[in-house]
């Protein structure tokens, strides 16, 4: 018998499966780890992540050269404790923004530069691929860590892994390679969200131990001539009531180096700016709060550190840290803010005041010194000295706390770092441990972008030679960036000449050459000042309107030294060489 007919129901076609690639992987990983803005410069093979991030609401900033913009996602991480995250492309774009990558892992500032990469199948054979570099390996020497991607569904861990190892214990520079093809792969949508990752508690305490802090209360208590030094590291740790309530419940004199400066004012009465020298010379017992004891301080010993036998409690959260120089007599390791809440915990209601004659003898000699140099800000010399100029900024300062100064050049970044008063926290921005020069534009643009708050670039005419371009930068975005170069013609000074040949000495540039047309020829506000009065009305103007600004300030080619010596910190040094 045949076998029954049966009637078969037709299959429902599949749904059509949503896809997403390695570009939307991503972005979707930055914004949901909060990353609102990029630095970086466009080219392959990431061009057309910038144009996506931008499309999904992320700010791109785009840069004219890579460096700048690595230095201003470096800044970026300093002022806002995530890390700053700079975009370039393969081989040439990485390496310019590998320099900014050092000098974020050398400062602890968080960072993730982020770079397209050749194919590792070409790269690994040596076969001669477009930009072919290896450029993992090139990274890892100089950054806190470094990841490759290979593989869309890692894309969420990578990510995840670059925002932890940027900011977790001592902050520093991470690089994270995408090789082009990671970019096109593409797999289920539902399954790439779940790959995503969101960092819980990135950067967690790190309490110190009960004995470590009364060890450092103990010898901070028997100090004859206590003193305490803030680093940096104290104003990224945005620990700033904390800070402020421990030096004066202890009633110590405190020095600020020169990003720490305005945690408390240089104005306040404890502080023993104006007598650097004099402090590090006949202090016994140092606090060394978010510093090292590198260069800066002169490794803690010789001559800068005097006769005195010198003890020092030292916080940071690298244990490594400790003993690098000299003895640590009294370790506290943990992040600062839980060390300086259980130092202040540990003080209880009453602490006993320094002596009187400590404080007594850094007060007058901190008075004495600000009287000697208050008359060199009054200045009218024309050409303008350095002095005169920086006594127009320090008052400009004055009228505006709030506003962030960047600094960097030889004469323009030593003087300036003692002249000019800071007030409020992190609102001094300048060169870092290594003394970078070019670090001025990048700053300034991140510092605009990050707070909204006005900018005022004091720069060198050499340092500004370094990141000039980005002027443009500044214009295209509209930023309230109000620059202003020393102009003296020079390195140091503009006076050397060259007795071998018709050669310009090394030292010399284009004299009476004209920076405010730069910023002209980009739509901005180009002023040539020549007096102090030109000077501070031209400076009031920029910071007033909010407009792009580059102010020449005619400063005379023999007014400079040659700079960069550790004797140039210290008010008593200037007093003397001049």
């Amino acid at each position: 018998m045949a076998e029954a007919a049966v009637a078969k129901t037709p299959a429902e076609p599949k749904a059509e499966q949503e896809l997403t690639d390695g570009f939307h992987l991503v972005i979707e990983a930055l914004k949901l780890n909060g990353v609102k803005t990029i630095y970086g410069v466009p080219g392959i093979p990431v061009t057309d992540l910038g144009r996506m991030a931008q499309a999904a609401g992320i700010r791109v900033i785009s840069f004219r050269h890579e460096q700048n913009a690595g230095y201003a996602a470096a800044i970026a991480g300093f002022l806002t404790r995530k890390p700053g995250v700079c975009l370039t492309v393969s081989a040439p774009g990485f390496l310019n923004g590998l320099t900014a990558l050092a000098h974020a892992t050398t400062n602890c500032f968080p960072m993730i530069l982020v770079s397209g990469s050749s194919e590792r199948e070409i790269v690994d054979l040596q076969q001669g691929d477009y930009e072919e570099m290896d450029q993992l390996a090139i990274a890892k020497p100089l950054c806190k860590a470094a990841f490759r991607v290979l593989h869309a569904q890692d894309i969420g861990i990578g990510f995840a892994r670059a925002i932890r190892a940027a900011v977790s214990g001592r902050p520093g520079g991470v690089y994270l390679d995408l090789p082009a093809k990671l970019f096109g792969q593409v797999m289920n949508a539902e399954a790439g969200r779940k790959s995503l990752v969101k960092v819980i508690d990135a950067a967690p305490a790190q309490i110190p131990a009960s004995d470590a802090v009364k060890r450092a209360l103990d010898l901070l208590k028997s100090a004859r001539r206590p003193l305490i030094i803030l680093g940096k590291g104290a104003a990224y740790a945005q620990a700033d009531d904390a800070i402020r309530d421990f030096v004066e419940k202890s009633g110590v004199p405190f020095l600020p180096m020169s990003m720490a400066k305005g945690l408390l004012p240089d104005t306040h009465p404890q502080c023993a700016g104006a007598a650097r020298s004099t402090v590090l010379k006949d202090s016994d017992v140092v606090v060394l709060i978010g510093t090292r004891l590198n260069w800066l301080l002169s490794h803690g010993k010789g001559k800068t550190w005097g006769e005195a036998a010198k003890k020092f409690v030292q916080v940071d959260i690298e244990p490594k840290e400790m003993d690098s120089n000299v003895e640590i007599a009294a370790p506290l390791v943990g992040d600062i803010a839980s060390c300086v809440a259980a130092l202040l915990a540990a003080m209880g209601g009453k602490w006993p005041s320094p002596p009187a004659d400590w404080v007594g003898a850094v007060s007058r000699k901190r008075e004495d010194n600000i009287a000697k140099m208050a008359p060199r800000f009054m200045s009218n010399a024309v050409p303008m000295d350095y002095y005169g100029a920086l006594g127009v900024l320090r008052s400009v300062v004055k009228e505006r706390p709030d506003a962030i100064l960047v600094n960097e050049g030889a004469n323009a970044l030593d003087l300036a770092r003692g002249a000019i008063d800071m007030y409020q926290p992190r609102k001094r921005l300048d060169v870092g441990t290594w003394g970078v020069m070019g670090i001025g534009m990048g700053y300034a643009i991140a510092a605009a972008i990050e707070t909204g708050k006005r900018v005022l670039a004091v720069e060198g005419d050499s340092a500004f030679g370094f990141s000039g371009m980005e002027v443009e930068t500044i214009c295209r975005y509209r930023l309230p960036v109000c620059i202003v170069i020393f102009n003296n013609d020079g390195i140091y000074r503009g006076t050397d000449a060259n007795p071998a040949g018709t050669d310009p000495a090394t030292t010399v540039f284009v004299k009476g050459s004209r920076y405010d047309k730069m910023m002209e020829a980009f739509g901005g506000v180009g002023v040539n000042a020549t007096t102090p009065d030109e000077l501070k009305r031209a400076v009031n103007e920029a910071m007033d309107s909010g407009k792009p600004t580059l102010i020449n300030a005619v400063i005379d080619p023999a007014a400079g030294s040659e700079s960069g010596r550790i004797g140039n910190l210290n008010p008593q040094s200037v007093l003397k060489k001049k």
